[in-house]
């Protein structure tokens, strides 16, 4: 009876868990355009403040979503009108143990400030093509 307790608990605590993240990454996936992007939530911090997400095109918006959360919401949302590439660059000192390998990081600006990305070659070439995709008499980015 006991070895059944412990059983039920360790897939309440270890496997209930992973299979609800599992699932929210299929369902912010499902209608595509979603690609591994991290961000840097602290970008005072030298090399540091990194959290890995999944980031979802959504018209107009790239929604960015921390990937070990349970909430729907994305936690930060840039729109194409506002934001511009400032400049490219590949991850220097702690940021190459931070992000994913291969990644480069992206520095742009938008109406609420700087922002710091993290994307690998393939996620960077679409979202450059989707910034570049504006309507006519947008701003384009820099």
């Amino acid at each position: 009876m006991l070895t059944a307790d412990v059983a039920f608990g360790l897939v309440v605590v270890v496997v209930l868990p992973l299979v609800t993240i599992w699932a929210r990454r299929l369902f912010l996936s499902r209608s595509g355009g979603a690609i591994e992007l991290s961000l840097r939530l602290r970008p005072k911090s030298q090399g540091r403040g990194w959290v890995l997400g999944i980031g979802r095109f959504v018209g107009d918006d790239l929604q960015w979503f921390r990937v070990f959360s349970m909430s729907t919401r994305p936690r930060r949302t840039l729109s194409r009108r506002d934001v511009q590439v400032l400049r490219r660059r590949p991850p220097k000192g702690p940021e190459v143990y931070a992000l994913l390998k291969g990644a480069e990081v992206v520095e742009l600006t938008s109406a609420a400030g700087p922002v710091e990305i993290a994307l690998d070659a393939s996620a960077l070439t679409g979202f450059l093509a989707w910034l570049e995709a504006q309507p006519p008499g947008a701003t384009l980015p820099a």
